[in-house]
């Protein structure tokens, strides 16, 4: 049975969060994780988080079962685009730069392997 955990407007770049995406997909939990924690980008912390959110929702539906025998792994991670802002800039001769702030949601999917 899988297990999902959604963020959602998280102010970052989803083409910045893509990059540390592509690591976990499809990896086993424990190694997906330990990805995370030695990645330097300023996404992964945030991945990781609801990463372990989604484990969390994981143990939640299947009570009776352990984490450790499930074999989880990573089956999908989905970085959408979200709202984008659009500000502003000051520029010479009078003009304006248009400046915008994106941000992303972050939509990740956990399964046993037992399941397939």
């Amino acid at each position: 049975m899988e297990a999902v955990a959604k963020l959602k407007d998280f102010p970052t770049s989803p083409r910045k969060a893509r990059l540390v995406a592509d690591l976990i997909r499809g990896k086993k939990v424990n190694y997906a994780l330990g990805v995370l924690s030695h990645q330097p980008q300023q996404a992964a912390p945030v991945l990781k988080k609801v990463l372990m959110s989604a484990i969390a929702n994981w143990q939640n539906k299947n009570e009776d079962a352990k984490i450790e025998e499930a074999d989880l792994y990573v089956k999908t991670v989905m970085i959408d685009g979200g709202r984008t802002l659009k500000r502003l800039r000051p520029a010479p001769q009078g003009r304006a730069y248009r400046v915008r702030k994106r941000s992303q949601h972050i939509t990740i999917v956990v399964d046993s392997q037992e399941n397939n």
